[in-house]
Formats: structure tokens, C-alpha cells, sequence
């Protein structure tokens, strides 16, 4: 069945500032009764439980023609995220994308919120690679460096293509999806912010997860383009090294994800940061594809690529500029055990390597010139 269901989110108005009050608009999406996903889910059983953490659950289900689907239900208690739930269903019933999740339908039936998208076959990327040996999926260096172009030709259709452009704020490897064939879709667009042509930046209350927050959005709630390019980055280094941003330290500092590579970089020896997993790789690919996450991750803002860039760094053979890079910024949150017990961030910290370098720069400074195939 086809109706209306009305909807909420914000739009950013002004250069400086955000409109906090809800618009309605009506969209129409295919709609469903809170039976059929009881039906569907068999009573929303323990067992068809595939994820869940932030606002609440994610079974797997089947429609009654058969259609295999991921039915995220909202918990009935958390008030702040009705308005994610109706942010939701705005953003991704108006885009579409290979690379991004797709709607299949919603319920809004009492005190009931529910998402319904297309199934996909490989889980997150923080449960197949990131997660416990039980789910872990063998990814070897082809299907990383796919899931990596993939994602950056999503948030680049994000941020230059969808009209209005689209903030995520929450680019992380369990709201990256993968499907039979390891393709990357973008999902969960509780957090985004809508970014009109004349908009470049919007002061907003920190939202997001801890190890993928951009240190100028974290300590000071300016949000731009340029913190999705940050969590990519972050992303990009977790796929390589097969290790958690948030739930790994290295060295006897306890370094997080992003000084590690850095401290890597500064010894010559990057490479070591590669998943001891990958035993047959391009070395001189791989190196590219972490320098461009470092790119990716700079303290300066500014200094960070367009996802246009990003994805023509990591579709062409290019000689990148090691010159023009400067050192990450670091996001600290107490300590790294309470990183990896707090993983929704709503208040603001310390965070270290302000962004005080020079604003005199342009993305076409990484790339020097260009490899012919």
C-alpha cells in the first residue's frame, strides 16, 4: 500500500547558524501495518535480530511475497530519536544510489516507528571485518580497496550531487552494509543535515561516534562537508589495518587509529599498518590508498580533500603529493575504554592538533600529476 507519511527535519538556513524548528513536508512512501512486521519478523523474535545500538533494533525479515528485508525499529522510550526516525525517512526516500541503502517502506502506527530497507547479504563492515572471529569475513585486498570507492562515490553523490546536498554525521563501519557481492551501501541518515547551495557551514550540536569525529565539529559544533571527509578517512584506515578506531590502541602510549599511521608515516615504515590478513596486496596501491586517509583526516579542515578528490585519488593511478600533507587531528574522549563504551557523542571535548595552519590551500595542491594507464 502507497500513502502519505508526514515527516520532520531540519533544514540549514543562514552561513552560521541552524534552524532547530521541525518543517513538515509530505513525502510518499509504501507504508506497512505493525502486524505484517510482527508477521515478518516472527513477533520481532531474538533470533531475527541482525544489529542494533543507537535508537534502536534491526531484524531480518521476509514480506509476504518473499522479499527478504532489515526492519529497524525504533526504541518506544527514546523521545530524541523519533526525530532521527522522521529525519530518516526524508533523506533516503528523496535520494537514490547504488551506494547508498535503499527504502523500502515505513510504519508509523501508534507509539510504533519502523524502517523497512533492503536486505543485505553481508552485514555491516564492523560485524564482517571489524567484529568477533564468529562473524568475520575473509576481505581480501580487492573487495577493501572496492568497499573504499564505493563508499567515497556515495558521500560524494551526498555532498554534490543530492539536492540539497546531505551531511551524514555518522559515516562509521557499522552504518556501512554490504551486500552478496561485498558492494558498500551507506545507511542510517538519523543524524544528517541537509546542506542548501548557500550554506557552508552550520553550528550544530555534536552528534556522532567516538574514533570518527572531526576535531573542529567535535570541540566546537561546526559542521561542514569536511567532517564526513574525516570519518571516511578514519573508515578508510580501519579497512586497511582491520582494526577498530574506537576499540583499538597501539603502542605503549596507547596511540588511537590516526596517530598511529602518522607515527608510521614519520618512521617510514606505513606499511606496517596493513591487516597481517593481507597476504597478497599492491604495495604501491595500498600506500596510495593510505595516504589519501591521511589526507582525509588533517587537523585543518580545509586542508582536507572533496569527496570528488577522494574518489579520483582512489580511482586513477596518481603521484599524491606527500609534501602537502600535514599531521591529523586527534578527537580524545576520556579514555579508550570509555570511547568504547560511549559511542553516541552528544557534548563536547579536548581534543588535540588544532587547526591552526594556513588557509591558503587548494585540494589540487595533493596531486602533482597525473599516472596514464
Amino acid at each position: 500500500m502507497i500513502s502519505n507519511c508526514f515527516g520532520a527535519f531540519n533544514w540549514c538556513k543562514g552561513n552560521d547558524g541552524v534552524d532547530d524548528q521541525p518543517q513538515e513536508q509530505v513525502i510518499a512512501t509504501r507504508t506497512f501495518s505493525y502486524n505484517s512486521l510482527r508477521s515478518a519478523t516472527r513477533d520481532f523474535h531474538p533470533s531475527s535480530k541482525i544489529g542494533g545500538g543507537g535508537y534502536g533494533v534491526v531484524y531480518k525479515g521476509a514480506l509476504r511475497d518473499g522479499t527478504q528485508v532489515a526492519i529497524k525499529s525504533l526504541s518506544v522510550d527514546s523521545k530524541q530519536g523519533s526525530h532521527e526516525f522522521m529525519t530518516e525517512i526524508n533523506m533516503i526516500s528523496n535520494i537514490h544510489h547504488p551506494n547508498l541503502v535503499e527504502l523500502i517502506g515505513c510504519c508509523v502506527e501508534g507509539s510504533h516507528r519502523i524502517l523497512v530497507y533492503e536486505f543485505l547479504e553481508n552485514n555491516s563492515l564492523a560485524s564482517s571485518l571489524l567484529g568477533s572471529r564468529s562473524k568475520y569475513i575473509p576481505l581480501d585486498w580487492p573487495k577493501r580497496a572496492a568497499i573504499c570507492h564505493g563508499t567515497a562515490s556515495g558521500l560524494r553523490f551526498l555532498h554534490e550531487e543530492a539536492q540539497p546536498n546531505i551531511v551524514h554525521r555518522d559515516i562509521k563501519a557499522s552504518n556501512i552494509l554490504l551486500d552478496g557481492n561485498f558492494n558498500p551501501k551507506i545507511g542510517d541518515f538519523g543524524l544528517a543535515k541537509l546542506f542548501p547551495d548557500n550554506v557552508t557551514h552550520v553550528s550544530t550540536r555534536v552528534a556522532g561516534t567516538v574514533g570518527y569525529l572531526a576535531p573542529e565539529y567535535a570541540l566546537l559544533g561546526q559542521l561542514t562537508k569536511k567532517a564526513d571527509v574525516y570519518s571516511f578517512g578514519v573508515l578508510m584506515l580501519e579497512i586497511i589495518s582491520g582494526k577498530s578506531s574506537s576499540k583499538a590502541a597501539f603502542g605503549d602510549n596507547l596511540l588511537v587509529l590516526v596517530e598511529w599511521a602518522w607515527k608510521l608515516k614519520e618512521e617510514k615504515r606505513l606499511l606496517d599498518i596493513v591487516d597481517p590478513e593481507l597476504t597478497d596486496y599492491n604495495e604501491i596501491e595500498v600506500y596510495r590508498f593510505i595516504l589519501v586517509a591521511l589526507f582525509c583526516t588533517q587537523a585543518a579542515s580545509q586542508h582536507r580533500p572533496s569527496m570528488k578528490q577522494v574518489l579520483q585519488m582512489l580511482s586513477t593511478e596518481v603521484h599524491i603529493n606527500e609534501k602537502a600533507l600535514t599531521k591529523p587531528g586527534i578527537y580524545r574522549w576520556h579514555s579508550l575504554n570509555e570511547s568504547s563504551s560511549s559511542s553516541q557523542v552528544k557534548k563536547q571535548n579536548k581534543y588535540e592538533n588544532p587547526y591552526v595552519t594556513s588557509t591558503n590551500f587548494s585540494g589540487t595542491d595533493i596531486v602533482t600529476e597525473m599516472i596514464p594507464r
